[in-house]
Order: C-alpha cells, then structure tokens, then sequence
C-alpha cells in the first residue's frame, strides 16, 4: 500500500499546510531525537492528506499514538496508529517496521471485529521528525473502552454479548496466521451498535497468538470489574490486584455476582509464565468465545441496561448497558415453576387426544379388517407413498460444482488462480476481484464474473453468496457453455449482497449445466472491488 494521495485534499488544506510547517520546527538540540513528535489537532502527515482531529490515546509499550483523523482525499475519518520514536536508532526503526509490516498482512483481512486497514505508511518525507509510520483504518464510531466503564462495571451478561465479536475475531485471524494486538485497552472501542472491535490495528513488533487470547481476558476482566489486568495501563483505569504470589484475582474475588465461568476463563485466558504467574488452560479464542457464547444467551432475556450506581439514588434506565444482574424473586420463581409444569402437563395430554385421533382415522379399529391400500404400483408402494418419495425428490438441495473459471468480455482475467477458492466450501478463502478506480461500465470493463460448471444438469432455485463486500450488485445467468457470449447467458435472478451469506432466487424452467455470476457493480471502499468467500448453488438434478 503506497499512503499516496491520489488528489487534492480538498477546501481548508491551505490552512492545514501553513499549521503543518510550523509543527515541523524543532530545535537543533531535539531535531530527529524526540520521541514524542510535535503532534496536535489540526496538523497533517502524509503529504497533506490526514489531518489530525483528536488523540485518542496512547500504546507507550510500542511508542505508538492513537488518533482520529480526516482523510483529505476521501473526505471520511479514519484511525491512524502513529508509530513514532528515534529515526536513528536502529532498534525502534526495526520495531516500527516490524509492526507496519504486519499491518500490511492484516488488510486483506475483514471481520466485523476489526478495523478494516486501508493504508500502511512508512516514514513520509514532511512529517515531523520522530514519526517513523503509520497504520491508518477505517474509523469506529462509538466509545472508548474506558469510557464505556467509567460508570462501573457491566452486567455479566451484557459484557459477555459485547465481547463477541472479538473473540471471533481473534479466532479467526489466528486460522489465517494473524495477530490482531488487542492486549491494549484504548486500542478497543465499542460501536454504535453495541460491539467490541478492534479499532486500531498494530501489533507488537514480536507479539504472538497468545498475546491476543490475554488481551481478550483482559478486556473481559475490564467489562466485568472496571479494571485492566495486563501492564500499561492507561491513566484513568485501575489496574487489577494481585495476591501474595502475583497472580491476578479473580473477578468473582472483587464482585461476587460474576457467574463463575466467566470469572475462570477471564483468569485463565490472562495466566502465562509471561505476565502474571500461570493459572493456566485457555490459549484460544474459540475457547474464550464458548463461554461468551454459553453465558450471552442464558442472559438474552436481560435487557442489558446500565443501573443505577450504589448509593446514588439517580435512575439510569435510559443508557444502554446495565453494571447489574436483577435478583430473582424466591416466590414468583416458585410460583413461576408450578404454572410452566401445569401448562406442560395439559399440553401432554392435549397432543396425546389429538395423536390418538389421528391414528383412529387413518388407520381404522382392529376389527375393521386389513388396511386398505389405494393404488397399489407394481412395487407395493401406495399413491400416497409416491407422493412423499416425489415431494422429497422436489426438495432444492446443494448442486456440486466440478470445475469454475472468471469470466470477462474483455481484458484479463482478475486472480484467476484463486477461482477455485468459490467453491471449496472454506469460508476462510476467497476469490477477489482487482481494486479499480472507476466503477463497472465507466468504459474499461463492463463486468466480471464466475462461470461455475456443475457435476449434473440441474434446475436451479437458489445461489447463496457468502462474500464481507456489501453492495456489489450481481446477476445470476444460465449458459449453455463455459464460454458462451454474454448475451447468450439469460438472466434468471439478481441481486444486491449484503455482508454475510445473501441468498437470489431464480426463475427458470430448464436444466442447465453452467451458471454465471455476473458482477455488475463492485463495492466502493478507497478503491472499486469485491471479493467473494463462497458460492452455493441450490437445485434439483436431473430436472428438464
């Protein structure tokens, strides 16, 4: 990724420009020593084109500042994670490039979890001296993690169901040899929506897996007591208390009303040789998301609301996350239980009259004679038995897929190596178009598609697209080749996808043993493209 503007930063870059040279101005004494570069709201890095708005905060374990900015080409915020130190000494120049270059890797990968990296920058000749790069994503509207907590605590529940979406995303870069960082909490937000993501990318120069599992024990232990259990942190949150042998306490030890599974995994996730001793066990986050899973919905009834803080009197019910599980009353419980197992004693009895009905209708009294078999083929089978059998022939099912190809009218074939990814019913690989500047049709190519070749003639009802490129506009078409003209290949259903699976419905009376999807219209981001994780064609064989 180059971090070059492809235009002019737009109105009030002037300004930008006049206030940028005159951070740059150093004295002799501190020139290209300073650690902590003359940065402030206002200033602009990278040629002009990200001015920055707001410090959000800092990573001192990596020298990295944390900051909301706005792209000047783009005209949209974003976060950038500014590395910065001595350009002279060897070993922070080193760090810093290490942590750039495994941003880099990250930015093909999407999660709803984390922050999409859209550019990796190394040192820009014009800015300040001591910024040695940085890492610039897509900006998480929401809160600062700290911020989330400075009322107290969250309901077990409530932070159980937040934190989600990271350990899935901390799982799922791990099976693509990724480390996220998220071991620091400014590094984390929480989204409009009521996620945790990881919303600045930048690892540690040499972090692995494990540090990712620990920052999720981390954030968990934050949500559940207010404080932060790793080193570094920030000013404003506690940190966690430790026994007699160094060990982190548990959550349950400081708020009794911590379920003990999430109190435990919380723990164990933190314990390494590494930190704080070894209470031992979790090192994955599938292991970490189990237990989020389990506890999020026993508590999905809850309606994760804040309540009122101790001894304060004040009504919150109008904020979005409770600190507090309600107590359940001993005697409505009661009462509760005895009204469940009456309604499930009448409901037995009613389906019991009801079956007993049905068998005496269909099948008659014992002394009414044999049974009576209606239209009897030459097999034995029934007219009613043909009809289940021709009923469940008719059920759509998944068409296998033999051989796929990209398909264009004109010019080259976008990574058609990876093609085959489509469908390889891996969810984890994908096919990707290029990145273009223009939108289809602006008169340098008019689509692109995936010719796909099926094991057996089939009449199609349904293609199921899982792709993360919400947007991009397709058409389903049916050929009679592998290589037929466009305008040969009909149409039979279109769509829109959206992030995640989308499924089209088609219309069609034939077979056919070739199905194109036609990609009309690309997801806009920094650039026009879309990528695609699988392809399921849904039909039944052998139909004319």
């Amino acid at each position: 990724m180059s971090g070059k503007p492809t235009g002019q930063a737009g109105a009030g870059q002037q300004d930008a420009n006049q206030y940028d040279n005159t951070v740059h101005q150093e004295s002799p004494a501190n020139a290209g020593h300073s650690q902590e570069p003359p940065l402030a709201p206002g200033a602009v890095l990278d040629h002009g084109r990200y001015r920055l708005l707001a410090k959000v905060g800092s990573d001192n374990r990596c020298n990295a500042q944390l900051w909301r900015a706005k792209d000047g080409v783009l005209g949209r915020d974003v976060a950038l994670t500014i590395i910065v130190g001595d350009r002279a000494d060897a070993d922070q120049a080193a760090n810093a490039r290490r942590t750039l270059e495994r941003a880099m890797h990250a930015s093909t990968f999407n999660h709803v979890g984390v922050a999409r990296v859209l550019d990796v920058v190394h040192n820009s000749p014009g800015d300040p001296d001591g910024v040695l790069g940085i890492v610039i994503a897509e900006w998480t509207h929401g809160s600062d993690l700290t911020e989330l907590i400075s009322d107290g605590p969250l309901a077990p529940g409530g932070a159980a169901r937040l934190l989600q979406p990271l350990a899935a995303a901390v799982e799922a870069a791990h099976h693509a040899g990724l480390v996220l960082g998220i071991d620091h909490p400014q590094r984390v937000r929480v989204t409009a929506s009521g996620e945790i993501r990881m919303a600045f990318p930048g690892p540690m120069p040499h972090a692995g897996s494990g540090e990712d599992v620990r920052g999720l024990g981390a954030v968990l232990y934050l949500l559940l007591t207010g404080r932060w259990a790793l080193p570094g942190a920030p000013e404003g949150v506690s940190s966690a208390p430790a026994d007699s042998e160094g060990n982190v306490v548990p959550p349950r030890t400081l708020r009794p009303a911590v379920p003990l599974e999430l109190s435990t995994v919380s723990t164990r996730a933190l314990g390494s040789p590494e930190s704080h001793g070894t209470t031992g066990g979790v090192r994955t986050g599938a292991a970490v998301l189990r237990v989020l899973e389990q506890y999020a919905q026993q508590e999905s009834a809850d309606t994760v609301m804040h309540s009122t803080p101790a001894g304060t009197g004040e009504s919150h019910s109008n904020e979005v996350w409770n600190r507090e599980d309600p107590k359940p009353d001993p005697a409505k419980r009661r009462k509760l239980v005895l009204s469940v197992s009456v309604l499930a004693v009448a409901t037995v009895v009613v389906l019991g009259w009801l079956a007993a009905n049905l068998i005496g209708l269909f099948a008659g009294s014992s002394s009414s004679g044999p049974p009576v078999v209606l239209n009897p083929d030459e097999n034995g089978s029934t007219t009613s038995e043909r009809s289940d059998q021709g009923s469940q022939q008719q059920q759509p099912k998944p068409v296998a897929v033999s051989d796929s190809s990209v398909f264009v009218t004109e010019k080259d074939r976008d990574h058609k190596d990876e093609i085959g990814n489509v469908h390889d019913g891996d969810s984890g690989t994908h096919w990707q178009t290029d990145n273009y500047n223009d939108q289809l049709g602006n008169g340098f190519k008019n689509g692109i598609g995936v010719m796909l070749t099926l094991e057996n003639p089939s009449k199609l009802s349904e293609v199921d697209i899982r792709s993360p490129s919400s947007g991009t506009e397709v058409e389903i078409r049916s050929a009679s080749s592998a290589s037929p003209s466009l305008s040969d290949a009909d149409v039979i259903g279109s769509g829109e996808l959206e992030e995640g699976t989308t499924g089209i419905s088609v219309e069609t009376d034939e077979s056919t043993s070739h199905v194109l999807v036609w990609i009309t219209g690309l997801a806009s981001g920094d650039r026009y493209s879309s990528q695609i994780d699988e392809i399921e064609v849904m039909g039944t064989s052998g139909q004319s």
